[in-house]
């Protein structure tokens, strides 16, 4: 995702920036960093609308599950039928027809907990550059602020 290469940039930069002695500050170039969070800005709509086409993916998935169960346990019944008529394998065609219809289930349970997780861990990595970028972006004002107060007092003491 673009955005998570600029974040990461952005990080980056500050962390390798050179630091104001005796203080927690750095020196960083402005028009770097505002470069790399307005890119971050920029790409997040289409990260965005990636991560809401995931989730319909997995929404298209997950019924294209349900109609491959139904047709699996169409199936099945249909068997189940055949073999009714031949009396002497009745009590097999019953044990065949539990076990296609309990592996269909745990196939469908196996897809829909592997989409979810997949769809949640895209979600946490999102949330995950949204945290990153918030901190970057309050740091930022935090270091403004300070020096505003720095200016502030500066002026007063000539």
């Amino acid at each position: 995702m673009e955005t998570i290469d600029r974040v990461q940039s952005a990080i980056s930069l500050v962390e390798e920036a050179r630091g104001v002695p005796l203080s927690a500050s750095c020196v960083v170039h402005r028009g770097e960093l505002l470069e790399l969070l307005d890119g971050a800005r920029n790409s997040f709509p289409y990260d965005f609308a990636l991560a809401q086409q995931i989730i319909e993916t997995r929404e298209q998935i997950l019924e294209e599950a349900r109609i491959s169960a139904d047709a699996l346990i169409a199936h099945g019944r249909e068997e189940v039928a055949r073999m009714v008529e031949q009396t002497e394998i009745v009590a097999a065609a019953h044990a065949e027809a539990k076990r296609i219809l309990a592996a269909v289930e745990e196939d469908a349970r196996a897809e829909r907990e592997e989409i979810e997780a997949y769809i949640d861990s895209r979600l946490a990595t999102l949330e995950v550059i949204l945290n990153k970028t918030l901190d970057v972006v309050h740091r930022g004002r935090e270091t403004l602020q300070g020096f505003e107060e720095k200016h502030i007092l500066s002026e007063l003491a000539e």
